[in-house]
């Protein structure tokens, strides 16, 4: 290198990073101004025609206690809005707010409302804004709302431990009689995993849209369920494939933190159905969402076959996979809210398709046959039955 060429680099090297920093600062500070124009001399004005803002109110909570009612909201209009009025079963009732006052785009407030309600009937909210517009809310089943007492939180862990922990415990139970399998055994195993997971990315995808319509339009529902499954997928896929292809044991833990996220948002939907008196899980009910997951926990096993991990793994990988159902339930009883729902269930779409890739990506890499060995008759019986089995079960929980 020339002395020339060797301080012209010096020269870029050695400039100021004042000089840079100027040329991020500016595109800033010409943001700034801009908006403090737009604030103080309002040129929007002109445009107004005297119609009143566009208002939107969510309910996001309700809770019915020996006081009466209180329901949570969320103001999503284009302006701050009023509360002026609420009516429970067409009756006007005094309330109160708290915070008082107008209430600001995306900010909530409690109404509480001393009414009288009847154990196991149907009672009809309206909120009334200064401007006349009404905005409705249904108490299907009115019952009191769980308490934050430890009596209800330990009923609520032995619920959330049968539906989540219980059969995947079961289904790991079957480990020891499934490491006898030949090759065609494990494509089997291996496509039945595929089967079941593909089956809850699809349950999990469509309850979380379903959950996304229900909340405040200012989450943009939808592409927050689509942005939060990719971005789950893509940082489980980055994080996982860090020391190489996971395998083994690894594979089998990405399995269960998928299971464990998509039974986090199962959770939380049974918490708030309890909480809303929605939903009434009679034995039956139980007993189909333990069969529903039992195969989760044969899904978990089929990686580790060829390995002998002491007893303790399995116990980690059980509550990895179930433990988030205990801890859906409680909190969807106690401060449940669709958009946080629908965000889990996302988030677990996501770990769910990463898994997906990973044990295709092993099955390919097991058979010198390559794509063939996917198409072979055990591996297609293999997820066909995990797909009907999950299929068939789930018609016992659906409510």
């Amino acid at each position: 290198m020339t002395d020339l060429s060797r301080t012209s680099a010096d020269t870029r090297a050695d400039r100021p990073r004042s000089a840079y920093l100027l040329w991020v600062a500016l595109p800033l500070v010409v943001l700034g101004l801009a908006i403090a124009w737009l604030v103080s001399s309002d040129p929007l004005s002109s445009f107004r025609n005297g119609a009143p803002a566009v208002e939107n109110l969510t309910f996001e909570r309700t809770i019915l206690g020996a006081d009466g009612i209180r329901v949570l909201v969320r103001a999503g209009g284009s302006e701050p809005m009023t509360i002026a009025q609420v009516q429970v079963d067409d009756a006007y009732w005094q309330f109160t707010q708290d915070p008082p006052g107008p209430i600001a785009r995306g900010a909530t407030a409690w109404i509480s409302l001393p009414y009288p309600w009847v154990l196991g009937e149907a009672h009809a909210i309206n909120v009334v804004t200064n401007t006349g517009t009404t905005f409705g809310h249904e108490i299907a089943v009115a019952v009191p709302t769980p308490t934050r007492d430890s009596l209800s939180f330990a009923a609520q862990a032995v619920l959330g431990a049968f539906v989540g922990i219980l059969p995947v415990a079961i289904g790991l139970m079957f480990y020891p009689a499934l490491r006898g399998v030949g090759r065609n055994g494990m494509d089997f195993l291996l496509s039945l995993t595929v089967g079941l997971l593909a089956f809850l990315f699809v349950d999990a995808l469509e309850d979380a849209f379903e959950l996304a319509g229900e909340a405040a339009a200012l989450f943009q529902g939808p592409t927050m369920v689509v942005l939060a499954a990719t971005a789950s997928f893509l940082l489980l896929m980055a994080a996982g494939r860090r020391s190489g292809t996971p395998t083994g044991l690894a594979l089998a833990t990405f399995i269960a933190l998928g299971i464990g996220l998509h039974n986090l948002g199962e959770g939380l939907a049974i918490g708030a159905a309890f909480a809303s008196g929605a939903a009434g899980l009679g034995t039956f009910l139980v007993l189909g969402f333990t069969l529903h997951n039992i195969t989760e926990g044969i899904g978990i096993a089929a990686p580790i076959l060829k390995q002998r991990p002491p007893l303790r793994t399995f116990a980690a990988l059980t509550l990895l996979a179930g433990g988030p159902a205990v801890i859906g339930l409680w909190i969807g009883s106690l401060a449940y809210a669709p958009q946080w729902s629908a965000l889990a269930l996302a988030v677990g779409a996501g770990a769910i398709l990463q898994v997906i890739v990973e044990l295709v990506s092993m099955q390919l890499r097991q058979r010198t046959d390559g794509t063939r060995a996917l198409f072979a008759p055990s591996a297609m019986a293999g997820l066909a039955a995990g797909v009907g089995f999950m299929y068939l079960t789930a018609m016992l929980v659906k409510i």
